[in-house]
């Protein structure tokens, strides 16, 4: 399966929250939710009910799971962006659009595309770690500095991993 820039957006911003010091599934949830986020923007932003009403009606849980979702329902910012976020089974997730990026839903957009997701993850992550925190921590640093310059390259070189 092929590979776009979606992924290389999703793997770089995992990467960077990694780096930051998010868990892996924290930071593989983030890198979905901007993955979209960035996909979205680019679309044109649709008006939508606030976040926590959307979660209510395309989560499939039992009631009293959805209940204690929403009562952690929050605002995650990492550097000069926010996210919104609940937590689920203890996991701290990003959720865009009433759905939660939980780690099997960057396993199935992100990961099943790369026949080798560990030696880019490796890559995404070193990546991260040889520039400066001050560009992890700016949105409109690590869009311009970090993935802009290398997402075409990028996606030729992690198609043939």
């Amino acid at each position: 399966m092929a590979i776009s820039r979606f992924q290389v957006m999703a793997v770089l911003q995992a990467a960077r929250a990694y780096v930051l010091g998010y868990s892996l599934p924290t930071a593989k949830s983030f890198g979905l939710n901007r993955a979209i986020f960035y996909a979205a923007a680019k679309k044109g932003f649709k008006t939508q009910k606030p976040q926590k009403e959307l979660l209510r009606k395309k989560v499939k849980l039992p009631e009293e799971k959805i209940e204690q979702i929403e009562k952690s329902f929050g605002i995650e910012k990492i550097g000069d962006e926010i996210a919104y976020c609940v937590i689920v089974d203890g996991n701290k997730f990003f959720t865009i659009g009433g759905e939660i990026q939980e780690e099997e839903k960057f396993k199935k957009q992100v990961e099943s595309r790369f026949k080798n997701f560990e030696k880019v993850w490796e890559e995404a992550v070193s990546i991260c770690k040889s520039v400066d925190k001050g560009i992890l921590l700016s949105q409109r640093y690590f869009y311009e500095s970090v993935y802009k310059p290398r997402r075409d390259y990028l996606v030729q070189k992690w198609s043939e991993f």
